[in-house]
Order: structure tokens, then sequence, then C-alpha cells
């Protein structure tokens, strides 16, 4: 038997909360299996195990824990049967010699056996099969004591999940108690559901909190013709997927035109500590991901000499790890800007929050067709609204328009994107 204990998410951090077991008391679990979730104030982490065996779990879900306290116990007596283990000679020799044995002693016995009754037990098994709706629900061992003192089953308390936590089976047996009599009208409901805040959502409310109190924030705004990149992805997509094997987004250009105007305006990409100002001489920028557990903002290092592919690659790979709650605590540390993506969802314009200790924050939204004046002439073009949000304790309005400006002038030609955000013809004329 061996101690399963809470892994730490950070040298800082002293308490996490068990947000949600993968297993049930009693289940066999292969080495190096997810056997929960844990939160911290930070980021989310997997539990796994360090052994094969039957677990015994020794803390309920929603449970504050201190790091290192055990949180389950592995039986490694217990053998647990490969999935990809290939049967031995013995049980191979067994099962040829159950293919060889005669049909004809399985058809006398069947003979024997009135139809009557081999069609009612046929009946009677599927009666069976079809009784059992939920067979693949796992009850935790606190919620089963709850369901059977209550008397009811898996059935009644929910199709289709494969856990059931004590507030499910409350709320059943509440719901249960509470139905209409038979022919009466039905109630609305009015009911309320409330659950525990995680640790991450409560970090975050307090640090949006802080935000507002503690800086002097401001936005302002731009828009952008997006008919540059547009043309660019639609002509060159299928080349960049075969050479690259993924797609090539709006984010990409973003990121690197916003890496290159932060290099042109260091007040922008700087923070205030005390009372200096740093500015870093690289650009970290990180990008907001919404996850089911609430928003992480993993961080791109050293934007600005990477290229688009290259850029994609890690954005991808970094938003996969936050979404399946696997993304370290380093992954997220260190960021020197940020920008956040609320098209996403259908935003047209927003005003994004800064993310401290950074100064300021881009907000990219949806992308309208809209009627623009082009050379005197009216004509449809796909806009975006940018916003960029900045603490004006550090940053005067002349840079913030200014490095909004720059990504818009970027965006909207992308082959200035070559020439460090500069235009190629000045630098053809060396002016």
């Amino acid at each position: 038997m061996i101690d399963v204990k809470v892994p730490s998410p950070g040298e800082s951090i002293t308490e996490v909360e068990l947000a949600n077991w993968l297993v049930s008391d009693g289940d066999l679990v292969q080495k190096d299996q997810d056997l929960a979730e844990i939160e911290s104030d930070k980021a989310t982490l997997m539990l796994n195990a360090p052994k094969s065996g039957k677990i015994s779990i020794d803390v309920e879900e929603g449970t504050t824990v201190s790091v290192g306290d055990v949180a389950c116990r592995i039986d490694t007596s217990v053998k647990v049967p490969d999935e990809e283990e290939e049967p031995d000679e013995a049980e191979e020799e067994e099962a040829q010699q159950k293919k060889e044995e005669p049909k004809e002693e399985i058809k006398e016995e069947t003979k024997k056996e009135p139809e009557s009754n081999a069609s009612e037990k046929a009946a009677s098994q599927s009666d069976k099969k079809s009784d059992v709706k939920n067979d693949k629900v796992r009850p935790t061992p606190l919620a089963r004591e709850k369901m059977k003192a209550a008397g009811l089953s898996v059935d009644d308390i929910v199709e289709g999940l494969k856990k059931l936590s004590v507030s499910d089976v409350d709320a059943v047996i509440e719901g249960v108690s509470a139905k209409p009599s038979m022919g009466g009208s039905e109630e609305p409901d009015r009911s309320e559901k409330r659950e525990k805040m995680t640790q991450l959502r409560k970090k975050l409310s307090q640090r949006l909190v802080s935000v507002k109190n503690e800086t002097a924030m401001l936005t302002t705004f731009n828009e952008v013709d997006m008919s540059g990149v547009m043309e660019i992805r639609k002509k060159y997509q299928d080349k960049f997927v075969e050479k690259h094997g993924l797609k090539l987004g709006f984010m990409s250009f973003f990121l690197k035109a916003s890496a290159l105007a932060l290099k042109m305006r260091p007040k922008v990409n700087s923070m205030i500590d005390k009372e200096e100002i740093v500015t870093p001489q690289y650009v970290d920028i990180s990008v907001a991901v919404q996850t089911p557990k609430g928003l992480m903002v993993p961080v791109i290092r050293n934007v600005d000499k990477l290229s688009l592919a290259q850029i994609e690659i890690e954005l991808k790979e970094l938003a996969k790890k936050a979404r399946a709650g696997k993304i370290s605590l380093e992954e997220m540390s260190g960021g020197t800007f940020t920008i956040t993506n609320g098209g996403v969802f259908g935003s047209m314009l927003s005003t994004p929050l800064i993310n401290p200790p950074q100064s300021a924050i881009l907000g990219m939204h949806n992308i309208v067709e809209r009627p623009v004046a082009v050379d005197g002439k009216v004509e449809v073009r796909p806009v975006m609204y940018t916003a960029l949000s900045y603490d004006h304790r550090l940053i005067d309005g002349k840079d913030s328009v200014g490095f909004l400006m720059d990504v818009k002038k970027m965006l909207e030609k992308p082959e200035n994107l070559l020439y460090g955000g500069g235009d190629p013809l000045a630098d053809l004329l060396n002016l």
C-alpha cells in the first residue's frame, strides 16, 4: 500500500483544492493514469498514479488540502491487467479447447428446455438490459450511501453522467419531493444552484478588482482593414498547412505585429515595480485562453524573434495544454504584454482589463464587413475594431495611440512585418 500525496504547484503555494476525482474508490488504476484534478489559485494540474493497483480514496471532492497531504492510497499487491497484454499460452490453449468441444451436447441441452421457458428467459434478460440505462455511471462512495438511504437508483439521479457527487444527489432528492401531483399544473422552477468557487476563480476575481483599484486604466481604440491578412491566408493557406501541418490564423499576425510595435515603443512593454520603471529588452506575450476552469494566460517567449509558423506552433501547443489543465506555472509566468481575442465569441468592441504587473493589453474583436472610404470611394471591407487598455501612470497617450497605429499599419500591409514594422520602400530609398 503506497501513499499518493498532493503535489506542489509552485513554491509559494501551500494549499490546493481537490477539484475532481477522475476515478472511483476501489477502481483498478494503471501507472501514470490521471486520478484527479488539483486546483490552485494559479493553475490546474493532474494527480497521477505512481504505480498500478487498487485505489482507496481518502479525500472528498471539493476539499481544500495542504501540499504533501495523502490524497489516496494504492494497493500495489492487486494485479491490474494490461489492456495491451497478450494472452499467455495456457489461456490460448483453453480457448482452443472450448472451440473444439462438440456442439451436439449444446444442441441437446437446448432441446431439453421448452420453447416457452427459453422465450421468457430471453425476454427477462432483455428487460434487465433495458432497465439499466446508466450502467456506466459511477457515484462517489458518499453519494452511493445517500442514494441508498433515499431509496434512489442511478437512473433516478441522472442519465449519461460518469460520476455523481453529493450535491447531485441532494438536488434530485429535493426535486423528487417537490414534484407536482398527477393532473396538477407544473409549477415554474424557481430553485437556485450553488457551487463552490474554485481557487483559480477566487484568485482571478481578486486580481481583476485590484487592477481597477490600483491602476489608472484607460482604453484607446482603432480599426484595422483585414483585407491584406485575409488575402495572404487565402492565397497561401494550403501550402502553409502542407509544410507546417497546421493552419495559419489571425492571432499569429497580431502577435508578430504587437511584438515589433513593442520594440518600437518600449514604454508599452514596461511595468512599474514600486518606485522604479522596469523595461524588459525582450518581448514575451501572454495570450488569454478561455478554459472550462476559467481564463488562463500562457506565455509565448521572444515573439519578435519568431516566424509566423513558429508562433502558430507555440500557440497551438500552449492552448492545448491550458484547456487540458496540464499547463505549468512556468509557462504562464513572466509575460510583458497580453493579447485577448473576444472576437471568437462575437464581441464587436470591449475594454480589456490589464494583466498585472503588465501595463497594457490588446483586445481583438470580430471581423465584420463594413463600408469604408477608400481613395474617395465607398467600398465594403472586412474591418476589425482593436482596443488597447493601458496604465496611464506609465504610458502616455502618444505611446498608446502610436502603438495601435503601428499595429494597424503592419496588419494592413503585412509585408512591413518583414522589415521590423518599417516601410520597405523607405528602406529601399535609404530614407
